[in-house]
């Protein structure tokens, strides 16, 4: 017995000491965040700026104070510029996607030179000083959430950790306030800008940090989503069709396929939002139960206004979706228009199909940022080429998004995937926060009309919606690739910016 009881202590004693040592070694393995500097300048409006940058990972903590990631990041600051110089985090969306487009479109230093709105030739690209920059206004940090960029989980992290709405959310706000901290710029002026899905994020963050008492002088929304039903096309759910309209309307106005076309973008706008509200929607609503007479009469309506043909709207029953649109508007042309931007056009590869293979926007930019970014990364910010930057999270293994949102529960379901909730509840609480959202005409995968429905259904006050600054580009949801809409870009942002600075 007294046998046995040793042989048990004494594999016990093994046990917990390679219980030890397992640990000993996770931390061990832990990787460390590695951050690049380099010095670099910007010219704007005349005037040099001189940069300190940083590239690189900072880890990142839980609320335990446990490292969960090593979250990638680009940093610009003002040399000798002090910390009340206001600060912006900015990235894209997706949900996957790293901050790569606004880095190199509009927000860094250096800009990609594109042939808007054509397809570009191949390699060498031109990267070039970055005229529209706001960096003579405030320090600019490029974030890279974790499965994109040089960010990645750590220790007992996972990517599931990270991959959904509140996750994101979560992980998205700890960074920012930790970098804060991290560089001592508690006390500066603060703002977040997010582009496409980063402008859902957005919503979600400003509550977040609120209510961790980070209050933000600035919130800015880059070609806007933030109800996702008005993106789904749904079964028995018409919002779609209609928040769709005006863009498609605006697409065919571009494209010369608009009767007696009229020359103002912004007056037609106005005429097509006139039509949706007070003959679309009433029409739309009342389903199978309008008269062949009424259909016949808004098909062609709907005609004049997109472009589309009558009958396909009538053979449609008056809802065409996003999909069927680009394939239809140039179909006889044998042509496809752009889903990110419909002012560009692609090679249409089955005439026959009713939804499109291919964004004829994307394939004309991608190569030319992707290369572009790649090589000013490597080379003038001087990060190792030991780091693989990821520009999506869709190739990570297990990527799969959580669309689960708190406060978007009812009865023990989804009644919605929304963050106009948490928008709302920030712009309640804080009285003094204001919200930029930033619009292309020809932006077909977040339009500006399904915008317009989400802020007119806020419930709060005019004091508090008055706090909501609209800006419409004749571009897509990439308007600064147009360089007119990138200038007026930039004048918007830093207007916005001076007018949220304590006088």
């Amino acid at each position: 017995m007294y046998f046995q009881l040793r042989l048990i202590f004494f594999l016990l004693l093994i046990s917990s000491f390679a219980v030890a040592q397992e640990k000993e070694t996770e931390i061990k393995e832990l990787p460390k965040a590695e951050v690049f500097d380099s010095k670099l300048s910007v010219t704007i409006d005349e005037k040099v700026i001189n940069l300190a940058a940083k590239a690189g990972t900072m880890e990142l903590k839980d609320e335990n104070n446990e490292p969960i990631a090593l979250f990638g990041f680009t940093a610009y600051f003002k040399e000798n510029a002090g910390k009340d110089r206001p600060i912006i985090f900015a990235y894209n969306g997706g949900p996957g996607s790293s901050s790569y487009w606004l880095h190199m479109g509009i927000m860094g230093p250096r800009r990609i030179v594109v042939d808007d709105p054509n397809y570009n030739q191949a390699a060498p690209y031109e990267v070039v000083n970055n005229e529209f920059s706001i960096l003579d206004v405030a320090d600019v940090v490029m974030m890279d959430p974790v499965g994109t960029g040089l960010s990645v989980p750590i220790g007992k992290a996972t990517g599931k950790d990270f991959w959904g709405v509140d996750q994101d959310i979560r992980s998205v706000s700890l960074f920012i306030m930790q970098f804060l901290k991290t560089y001592d710029r508690l006390n500066s002026p603060k703002y977040i800008l997010g582009e496409s899905y980063g402008t859902f994020r957005n919503a979600g963050v400003m509550n977040y940090l609120l209510n961790a008492g980070y209050a933000l002088n600035g919130v800015v929304m880059v070609s806007a989503v933030f109800d996702l039903r008005s993106l789904f096309f749904a079964p028995n759910e018409d919002l779609s069709y209609i928040v769709y309209l005006p863009t498609m309307a605006a697409t065919a106005w571009y494209h010369d396929k608009i009767p007696n076309k009229p020359e103002s973008l912004d007056n037609f706008m106005d005429q097509v939002r006139d039509f949706t509200e007070n003959h679309y929607v009433p029409t739309l609503f009342k389903g199978n139960r309008i008269s062949q007479e009424e259909k016949r009469s808004i098909a062609t309506q709907l005609a004049s206004l997109t472009g589309v043909g009558a009958e396909v709207w009538e053979r449609a029953d008056l809802k065409i979706k996003a999909g069927e649109f680009f394939q239809e508007l140039l179909r006889e042309e044998r042509n496809t228009v752009g889903r990110l931007d419909s002012r560009y056009k692609g090679i249409n590869l089955d005439p026959l199909s009713m939804d499109s293979f291919t964004d004829p926007q994307s394939d004309a930019i991608s190569p030319a940022y992707t290369m572009g970014f790649l090589d000013y990364f490597h080379g003038q910010l001087g990060v190792s080429k030991e780091w693989n930057y990821s520009t999506s999270a869709y190739t990570k293994e297990g990527f799969n998004w959580d669309w689960k949102h708190q406060g978007n529960n009812f009865w023990g379901a989804d009644a919605a995937v929304t963050t106009v909730p948490d928008m709302t509840e920030a712009l309640s609480k804080d009285p003094n926060v204001k919200v930029l959202i930033m619009n292309g005409y020809y932006d077909l995968a977040t339009v500006f009309y399904g915008v317009e429905h989400s802020i007119s259904h806020i419930d709060l006050p005019q004091s508090a919606l008055d706090r909501i600054i609209m800006t419409y580009y004749e571009a897509g949801h990439m308007m600064y690739t147009d360089l007119p809409s990138a200038q007026k870009f930039r004048d918007d942002l830093k207007e916005f910016i001076e007018s949220t600075l304590r006088k």
